[in-house]
């Protein structure tokens, strides 16, 4: 293999989503770069400047002119470093759902060349690249692994809605599968990277280390989560709680809520699955999974009690629900525990009205069948209950200016966002 960075050549980012796009925008300050996703529309506004899930702006697109975007397959012909940056979901039993990795394998396959190497950036369990990939690219290219093309691995890091820990400046971890591959790889990333690219000694760890980022994670939230309904049944604060804690240097700080998006809501079953293949019992993992999951219920089961303390009919009740993202200043509807919580609350008996000023009505309608309601519109109106789910800015003002708000109008706060006066409750 030829470890020459040619500035000629062309890296190729197959899926322009909220990680693929950032990445194709950064490659292309430096060297010709192929941006290639199969929806056309998305194709089209990209071309036009406009990044739906507002990660890119749209003057960074256009000065992108290096950059072309393409849902043409022949336009991947050129390309010699192919980075794979599709969603790996799961499925309705809570195994991985690997259907977008390997049609985005058999599609690099088709044009994959002598000498070309592939980087895969989809989060997965320990061993998926070697056992489920790389298959795949020597059935579909007919060419020899390790021989005549070569692999990487490097797990995407990035936070949607987070313009802080950005692309550029969040460690960078990559791996290879020879000495020479990792090399090159390293190289072609700290073209794009200012934070610095940290090299794994195998594609098992770099999996293993993005797979764990979220696990890890998930498990604290799942504590505090279990921490917020025995504090609530104790008669505590759990927000003032966590204040005091938090005055020791060393105690670790996460809030109770809903858990969704991307990453969290899902990382943890692909390392529960591997577990289980190799007969190690991921009682732990999944036992957070059930606590972060049972969450819609008891927060709808809190609703319910503040109806019976006021002694207002629950059923047909109004309720507002502020919030449908997975997380806040964010238009990612992936996995949204809001949504969750909005069955949990028609299930008691409420009429259900969301508000979202992050998200497009028609996304809404078309995954969630979710009709929403414009933020201009609900200071005209009254409800019986307004429940903030998610923290978006918009919302930091908009509860004391609702002047439809009765006296006995119930606002409960999952967020410890609002001021603590003015709320019902909160978790």
């Amino acid at each position: 293999m030829d470890l020459t960075i040619k500035k000629q050549e062309e890296v190729a980012v197959i899926g322009l989503g909220y990680v693929g796009l950032p990445l194709a925008v950064a490659f292309a300050k430096s060297r010709p770069t192929i941006g290639f996703d199969i929806n056309p529309n998305r194709i089209s506004k990209i071309q036009s400047g406009i990044d739906l899930n507002n990660e890119v702006s749209q003057s960074d697109i256009l000065r992108a002119k290096n950059l072309k975007v393409s849902d043409d397959i022949r336009d991947l012909k050129t390309a010699t470093f192919f980075i794979i940056t599709v969603p790996t979901p799961i499925s309705e039993n809570n195994e991985p759902n690997l259907e977008y990795l390997i049609e985005a394998s058999k599609l690099v396959g088709s044009v994959l060349k002598q000498d070309d190497i592939v980087v895969y950036e989809s989060t997965v369990y320990p061993g998926a690249t070697e056992e489920i990939c790389i298959p795949v690219l020597e059935k579909v290219s007919n060419l020899k692994f390790n021989t005549e093309f070569y692999v990487g691995y490097s797990p995407e890091r990035i936070s949607p809605g987070d313009k802080v820990h950005t692309l550029e400046n969040i460690i960078k971890i990559v791996s290879g599968s020879t000495l020479k591959t990792v090399e090159k790889v390293k190289s072609i990333y700290e073209e794009i990277i200012t934070a610095g690219v940290y090299v794994a000694p195998s594609i098992k760890v770099a999996e293993a280390a993005k797979v764990i980022e979220n696990t890890q994670r998930d498990l604290n939230i799942a504590l505090i989560n279990y921490l917020a309904k025995l504090f609530h049944t104790l008669g505590i604060d759990t927000h003032e709680t966590l204040a005091a804690a938090e005055t020791k240097w060393n105690f670790q700080k996460f809030t109770p809520g809903l858990v969704g998006g991307h990453c969290i809501g899902v990382d943890p079953y692909y390392l529960a699955h591997k577990s289980k293949e190799v007969n190690l019992p991921p009682d732990l993992i999944l036992s957070a999974r059930k606590t972060n999951n049972s969450m819609s219920e008891y927060l709808a089961s809190r609703v319910e009690d503040l109806f019976l303390s006021k002694g207002i009919n629950i059923n047909g009740g109004s309720c507002l629900v502020l919030g449908l993202t997975f997380k806040e200043n964010c238009p990612d509807l992936r996995n949204s525990g809001p949504h969750k919580l909005i069955l949990a609350l028609k299930d008691i008996g409420l009429r259900v009205e969301v508000c979202d000023p992050w998200v497009d009505p028609y996304e809404a309608k078309n995954i969630y069948e979710i009709g929403l309601t414009n933020i201009d519109q609900v200071v005209d109106r009254t409800f019986d209950a307004i429940v903030l789910a998610v923290s978006h800015h918009q919302f930091a003002t908009l509860i004391p200016h609702l002047t439809a708000i009765k006296d006995e109008t119930i606002i409960f706060d999952l967020k410890g966002f609002l001021p603590r006066e003015i709320v019902s409750g909160r978790l």
